[in-house]
């Protein structure tokens, strides 16, 4: 298991959006410290209980940012190095570890080499950069050559990850990106299609540089196992869960998380030990907000997203409740945000604090970081299991409806109590290895087992 990623509660942000920066990249402009915008967040990320950071791509691009122009400068939009070096060392001051992305199955036709290639053809020595180039197949943008591309977006041309001059050239700014920035990690974009062997050589590469280097792929679909093993990652993003978060409150119908937990960390579990990364939204799906019918339900969501195994993480704006729905492109999920102006006009003004005292509830207990999951109790609208690490015994308990009594048989507990550690001074009687359970309406309770 990797060093301190079990112990994080992410922050993500997606900076060209929450910094207001122009859509497109004119590459003549001067760089503009847009990226300092983040600094009045910082204090605010450390007040939610965040130990880490995942900022988006920040590194010179044409538009969304994963469409990158130069791997090694930062995007005039945002800044310069300089710029960035100040950001990351905000966070570092306050206990927060940085992680940036990596974007290394594609690049844009902006890219130095691909620029070169347009200009001279066949006679490019960039010509083997890229994958799939084939002479004589013109495009219709009028290319005279055709190339791979990412999910047939031609404006993101992939790159020949076997050849290499592109590994050296991708490890290099790897190696600036850690040296110059002391950056702590990378969220890989589109992992699942990046070639595993190079994957392998980039774990490898960061990990000799730095042993403690954080590697989690963007995984959507399939055994999570084939990126995040010894070899590759430390993890990948954990979407199957992702659904079934806010899937099983609108449906009334917790069996599917609990199908999912159970499937990933449970006795026979795919992923037990694989500390996941967790998320209820992100830059690329509508905000948890506007996915919910009872916006009440934020709360037991939020709740079951730091009790369950893995590694949670909360998206800019989403701690106030804040709403976005995908349109034509994905600008609605990225927007710039005034931290003073939302505090005021929160959706949920009550949420903030709530995910304050799950970091802090999570910090206090081990088990709820590293410890093992076997489930305790499924029903439409409750769901209850229990975390387990080195004799420290946690009971998380879920409710989507009003509020309700539960009588739950707890094995390996026959006499004792049971302390709410989100309702400071509840406790609760266990006897004969039963507890009568009153959990709140649309809420949770955090459960620390002690016997008599």
């Amino acid at each position: 298991m990797h060093t301190w990623s079990p112990d994080a509660v992410f922050y993500h942000i997606y900076p060209l959006g929450l910094c207001a920066a122009p859509a497109h990249n004119d590459f003549q402009a001067a760089p503009c410290p847009r990226l300092e915008s983040l600094l009045p967040w910082a204090d605010h990320i450390q007040s939610l209980g965040c130990n880490a950071v995942y900022l988006g791509p920040l590194f010179e691009s044409g538009t969304h940012g994963y469409d990158t122009a130069d791997y090694y400068n930062v995007d005039r939009r945002l800044g310069t190095r300089s710029t960035l070096a100040e950001v990351v060392r905000a966070f570092h001051q306050r206990g927060i570890r940085v992680v940036l992305d990596g974007v290394f199955n594609h690049v844009g036709r902006d890219f130095w080499a691909f620029r070169d290639l347009l200009a001279r053809g066949p006679d490019s020595p960039y010509a083997g950069w890229f994958s799939g180039l084939r002479f004589g197949q013109p495009n219709h943008r009028g290319d005279p050559f055709t190339y791979d591309t990412w999910d047939g977006h031609d404006t993101l041309v992939k790159l020949n990850l076997h050849h290499p001059e592109v590994r050296d050239h991708l490890l290099g700014a790897v190696t600036h990106w850690i040296q110059d920035y002391d950056i702590d990690g990378l969220r890989l974009d589109a992992a699942d299609v990046v070639d595993l062997g190079f994957l392998q050589t980039l774990a490898a590469h960061c990990r000799r540089l730095r042993p403690d280097f954080w590697l989690m792929g963007e995984v959507v679909h399939g055994d999570y196992t084939r990126w995040a093993n010894p070899q590759t990652l430390d993890a990948t993003t954990n979407y199957e869960a992702y659904k079934g978060l806010y899937s099983s409150l609108n449906d009334a119908n917790y069996f599917e998380i609990a199908y999912a937990l159970n499937r990933q960390f449970g006795s026979a579990g795919l992923y037990r030990g694989l500390p996941l990364y967790n998320f209820a939204d992100n830059h690329d799906v509508d905000r948890v907000a506007s996915r919910l019918h009872n916006p009440a339900h934020v709360f037991p969501l939020y709740a079951l997203l730091f009790s369950m195994p893995g590694v949670p993480s909360i998206y800019y704006g989403s701690e106030f409740g804040l709403g976005g729905v995908k349109g034509q492109t994905d600008a609605p999920l990225r927007p710039a945000l005034d931290l003073s102006q939302l505090t005021e006009t929160a959706p949920q003004p009550a949420l903030p604090a709530f995910l304050r005292q799950l970091s802090e509830v999570r910090r206090q207990l081990p088990a709820l970081r590293r410890g093992g999951y076997r489930p305790a109790h499924v029903a439409h609208q409750q769901l209850a299991f229990w975390r387990e690490l080195d004799g420290q015994r946690v009971l998380a308990a879920f409710n989507a409806a009003e509020e309700i009594t539960l009588t739950l048989e707890l094995d390996g507990c026959a006499e004792g109590l049971l302390e709410d550690l989100l309702h400071p001074g509840a406790q609760f009687a266990v006897q004969g290895g039963r507890v009568q359970l009153p959990l709140p309406a649309r809420g949770a309770r955090i459960l620390l087992w002690q016997p008599r």
